[in-house]
């Protein structure tokens, strides 16, 4: 038994289904009427931890064809497919700007935003940065800037990235998605029970909230 309901959320800032997920769950919660007694948590999960610091030369439908062997063709339509996705649900993508890097570093920022209280705003503000404005998350100083967006202190921001603050906790969130089987993202574990898989209808998130709630927080 508890009060709340905590809902722990696996995702990357650089992956389009889970800035949509995101959206969705913001739905669900909207209807939901337990929502203010919901605490949404979001934990590091890299979708390629490989990736480097620098944007690769191309473009993102080039690169998405060499990686899944198909043509540019095919991999503008796919990309178009999850834009027209991403704005039923108000989310205006440009995916002709992303500009893909390694979020290691976005990860770490995220944690420290969370540990000031700004975690969901935080998350937010990177997501909007990289898919709609072609913001390189990989860039100390643009992360310095988006941070302080959302109120955090530039200089605490700048000394975080510059060390190893936070490195152990993403590490860590990455442990345990790997523990619990979780190879893709976004992932939503609500109570540490129930979880929901992908970027899912509005409605398969009201359905585990409800469950949830009425099996872990009120039962009857």
């Amino acid at each position: 038994m508890t009060e709340h309901l905590r809902v722990d959320v696996w995702s990357d800032v650089v992956c389009p289904f889970c800035f949509i997920g995101k959206r969705r769950l913001e739905a669900a919660l909207a209807a939901f009427a337990h929502a203010a007694r919901v605490d949404v948590v979001w934990r590091s999960f890299e979708l390629d931890p490989s990736a480097p610091r620098e944007p690769e030369e191309g473009s993102l439908a080039e690169r998405l064809a060499a990686k899944y062997g198909t043509s540019v063709r095919e991999a503008e339509a796919r990309m178009a497919h999850v834009t027209d996705s991403a704005r039923a649900d108000g989310i205006e993508m440009r995916l002709d700007l992303a500009r893909p890097t390694g979020t290691f570093d976005a990860h770490r920022l995220l944690h420290l935003a969370r540990a000031s209280g700004v975690g969901d705003a935080m998350n937010e503000r990177l997501f909007c940065a990289y898919f709609t404005e072609g913001a390189r998350l990989a860039d100390h100083a643009v992360l310095v800037a988006l941070a302080a967006d959302v109120g955090l202190p530039p200089d605490e921001v700048t000394a975080t990235l510059a060390s190893e603050g936070y490195a152990r906790e993403v590490r860590a969130d990455e442990a345990e998605a790997a523990a619990l089987g979780i190879r893709g993202v976004p992932c939503f574990v609500l109570g540490g029970r129930f979880a929901v898989s992908g970027a899912q209808p509005v409605e398969t998130f009201e359905r585990a909230l409800e469950r949830a709630w009425s099996e872990l927080v009120e039962p009857a």
